[in-house]
């Protein structure tokens, strides 16, 4: 039988990691840290200057540390030195791996992954607020930015939509839109190989048109509607197009997961910092509007553990 996790954290930032640290502490045998990057704390990595300082106060905020990694002022470079330290306490972790969705099953979490589905009891997400899909390398025309989109929020019936992709977000969406629109799927390589049994069982038996083995060279604006180039020289006009190639913003991520979000895109969540899925959880700055500070991103791991072990 495939292993059932005590928790699963989505998101290898301070946050993450002091929620799988926290939890671990706390006595849960089974925890996953999973991170989309081949690194943890990919803030501190990407956008942070060799020496930058890392204060525990922001925005002239000082509030005390409940948990247990004992973060102070700092750089950067000692910043990364503490949490890879509490990155090896014993509680599994997996790199490179894209969360797609969670999804519940009755007391269990399915967390649909890139490299497959994973259970758990409880899941966290602390994946920042600065995340966004993937796009292609080809120009889009900007006057179609309504038509041209990366989630499938906007589209309407009776359209004809071209759905690009091969991973399981692009099957969903296509097969999900099939009921109601003229739906195409384009996916560059001759066989689907990253769609879980289910999607690719549902694909085939949906009312769609495949393309397989053809990728996308150009898109043009035709009397406001985007004309697409195949690889193989044919040209097809369509009402929108929609890209699953990957990635996705925060709120997007969240609605996935069946989280509400209000208008300022922060999902709701209790004193426990339980979202309004049972045994989701939201931790540091996707649990903000503006992002917050290292010490509230350890204290929400702190709180969360604590629930989840006295539940």
């Amino acid at each position: 039988m495939k292993m059932i996790y005590d928790l699963i954290v989505i998101g290898a930032g301070p946050a993450g990691i002091a929620s799988a640290y926290e939890a671990h502490k706390n006595g849960l045998k089974h925890v996953l840290l999973i991170e989309k990057a081949g690194e943890n704390c990919q803030t501190f990595r990407t956008y942070y200057k060799d020496g930058k300082r890392v204060d525990k106060v922001y925005n002239k905020i000082d509030i005390p540390n409940i948990g247990n990694i004992p973060f102070e002022d700092g750089t950067k470079e000692t910043s990364l030195e503490l949490f890879n330290k509490f990155c090896d306490s014993g509680f599994e972790m997996m790199f490179s791996n894209e969360v797609e969705k969670i999804k519940q099953n009755d007391d269990i979490l399915i967390v649909h992954t890139s490299k497959g589905e994973f259970k758990t009891k409880n899941a966290v997400i602390s994946i920042g607020r600065m995340g966004k899909p993937n796009k292609p390398s080809y120009k889009l025309p900007s006057k179609l930015s309504k038509v041209i989109n990366f989630n499938a929020n906007d589209a309407k019936e009776n359209e004809k939509i071209l759905v690009v992709g091969g991973g399981n977000s692009a099957a969903e969406y296509a097969v999900d839109l099939s009921v109601k629109a003229n739906v195409t799927l384009c996916y560059r390589k001759s066989t689907f190989t990253r769609l879980n049994d289910i999607n690719l069982d549902n694909v085939y038996k949906a009312k769609m048109t495949l393309k397989m083995g053809i990728d996308i060279v150009e898109v043009n604006e035709v009397d406001n509607k985007p004309e697409v180039t195949y690889t193989n020289g044919e040209k097809e006009i369509f009402d929108r197009i929609i890209y699953g190639i990957g990635g996705s913003t925060p709120v997007d991520f969240l609605t996935n997961c069946g989280v509400e979000i209000d208008d300022k895109g922060v999902p709701t969540f209790d004193t426990n910092m339980q979202s309004n899925v049972k045994n989701i959880f939201v931790a540091g700055d996707i649990a903000s509007k503006n992002g917050t500070s290292i010490i509230s991103a350890l204290n929400n791991a702190k709180t969360i553990a604590d629930f989840i072990t006295k539940a």
